[in-house]
């Protein structure tokens, strides 16, 4: 009986923080661009949680393809009242979805100007982007946009500079594009006149080959008139 009682009290008397810290984990699996990426969850008595993403190295590294304007040619954009500027682009072998995305107009002058009505910054789902460049030369009169050809850069969480990996997005800076600002509208009445115009004719005056055909023609003219003064 004793020796009973003692393993009673033993048994009873155990601890029960082995249930409180019990935890539960399941096993994640998904597929994307023919990759599997595979992960874990873990939860625990105490309320806190954590992930794990497993990314095979055989994974190619995620691609951000421009796709709006089109990249065949420059493209020439207004800086003018409600002329709004559309970028656009898609994703391949995006296995880490990032949690931003930034976007800058770099400059050949070398000035950076970001790019969307959140300064540059949009979430990293996001295909496409937004810039009303009037607005932001308006609204920034010390870094003005310059009328020059630029460079639009887009990189996730990793930065301009981040190096390629597998399923993580590549920073782009493959499209080229120029900005411009429109002249006002001046009517001849005003005093208008074609610089342009007046220095094309000039040269075109002073070119030699326009000087050889008009000493050609009058040299056709003298001798056309001798001939017609023997006859």
């Amino acid at each position: 009986m004793k020796v009973e009682l003692e393993a009673r009290q033993q048994q009873g008397g155990q601890p029960q923080s082995q249930s409180q810290s019990q935890s539960q984990s399941q096993s994640l699996s998904q597929t994307q661009s023919g990759s599997t990426v595979s992960g874990s969850q873990s939860q625990t008595a105490s309320g806190t949680a954590s992930s794990f993403l497993s990314i095979p190295q055989s994974a190619p590294a995620g691609l951000l393809t421009i796709t709006q304007p089109p990249q065949q040619s420059t493209s020439y954009f207004k800086i003018a009242q409600n002329q709004f500027i559309t970028f656009g682009w898609n994703f391949s072998y995006i296995l880490a979805t990032p949690t931003h995305l930034t976007v800058s107009a770099v400059c050949e002058n070398g000035n950076t100007y970001p790019v969307g009505p959140t300064n540059g910054i949009i979430p990293g789902t996001a295909t496409s982007v937004v810039w009303d460049a009037y607005t932001y030369q308006t609204s920034h009169p010390n870094l003005p946009l310059a009328q020059a050809k630029y460079t639009l850069e887009i990189w996730a969480d990793g930065g301009p500079d981040a190096v390629r990996e597998p399923g993580v997005l590549t920073p782009n800076s493959a499209l080229q594009f120029a900005l411009y600002t429109p002249q006002a509208y001046t009517p001849i009445t005003s005093g208008w006149s074609c610089a342009g115009c007046s220095s094309a004719v000039s040269q075109h005056i002073a070119h030699p080959t326009f000087i050889a055909l008009i000493a050609t023609l009058m040299v056709m003219f003298v001798s056309g008139s001798a001939l017609l003064r023997r006859i």
